[in-house]
């Protein structure tokens, strides 16, 4: 049964001053190895922010609509992937609009304990944490896990996946609520970093050794005092740098602990890249989802129209999980 498609749909765009606004554009076409979702949710995210402010424009050939991750129903197939499949997927861009493009790979069906806001919440997150973690930093059951961030969208579900595959996890906070939620959401440590300092708390944790692998999204001065938190063969991976890139480190310490520093981004990397790790998490997390023992954490959801404010929120940083919009 065919569905009918209208010719334009309405988005989110943003303004020449760093702003957002409502517009209405032309229905996506999907390109070979593409299908066109009607999109139900799409997740916001701090890639957004810097796009909205001119720090981190889409790449070549992708939508200057911003959203990186949505979830909806199939309206265009593709080879396996069929008109009426409900999905969420990855995206280069486009999902704060009410159609969007989204390659065949990168698309994931929708884990059937979850409504359509939770899972637009899923794709840019545990893509992110996943080739993080576990592929870069390659986290084993039993190593430690220090998150910055822990009350983020990005922290919420490192938390979970870690804690479900077998790593005791350690987070920063910035309030004592914060904390609390990260408990229950399986850290076996919450440090509130406004009054506590992460690395005695770290060295605490593991009895003086350290711990395994740090995720980090503050960068700055937290570069070097993840360094002293690191156990012998110790992992960092910076996904982000909130607090500046430019820092100055020791590098003794990185030589003498055997420490691994990383980073990366995911936005430019190839489909083949994206589809190893949809393949992965498919295998290794959808199942962990679809019993119950992870849930994305759904802090606010807003209409499309209501963008800007959703931005404003995430600015805040007074959510704890995920911010999804509503088309």
């Amino acid at each position: 049964m065919s569905v009918a498609i209208p010719e334009t749909m309405a988005c989110v765009e943003i303004t020449e001053g760093g702003g957002l606004c409502i517009a209405t554009r032309p229905v996506p076409k999907p390109a070979d190895g593409e299908v066109l979702v009607r999109v139900a949710a799409a997740g916001i995210n701090r890639p957004d922010i810097l796009q909205r402010q001119g720090a981190y424009p889409a790449p070549p050939g992708a939508s200057d609509i911003p959203g990186l991750e949505i979830a909806g129903t199939v309206v265009m197939g593709s080879g396996a992937l069929k008109q009426g499949a409900e999905v969420c997927a990855l995206v280069t861009g486009g999902g704060y609009a009410e159609y969007c493009t989204a390659p065949v790979p990168q698309c994931l069906d929708i884990p059937k304990t979850l409504e359509m806001d939770e899972a637009a919440a899923l794709p840019e997150t545990f893509f992110t944490v996943w080739s993080n973690v576990f592929e870069r930093a390659a986290l084993q059951p039993g190593e430690s896990l220090l998150i910055h961030g822990g009350s983020s969208g990005i922290g919420t579900a490192a938390i979970q996946i870690a804690h479900a595959l077998g790593s005791p996890v350690m987070v920063t906070a910035g309030s004592d609520d914060k904390c609390g939620a990260c408990e229950v959401l399986g850290a076996d440590l919450a440090v509130n970093y406004r009054t506590d300092d992460f690395v005695a708390a770290a060295k605490d944790f593991t009895d003086g050794r350290g711990v395994d692998v740090i995720l980090d999204m503050v960068g700055g001065g937290y570069v070097a005092r993840n360094i002293k938190a690191l156990a012998m063969d110790g992992r960092l991976v910076n996904i982000a740098f909130l607090s500046g890139s430019r820092v100055e480190i020791d590098m003794m310490p990185v030589m003498l602990k055997r420490l691994t520093l990383s980073g990366s981004t995911l936005r430019g990397r190839s489909v083949d890249f994206k589809a190893a790790i949809a393949k992965s998490l498919k295998k290794r997390v959808w199942p962990l989802i679809e019993d119950g023992q992870i849930t994305p954490f759904i802090h606010a959801t807003f209409p499309l129209a209501e963008a800007a404010q959703a931005h404003a929120l995430m600015e805040s940083s007074e959510h704890i999980g995920k911010i999804v919009l509503i088309t």
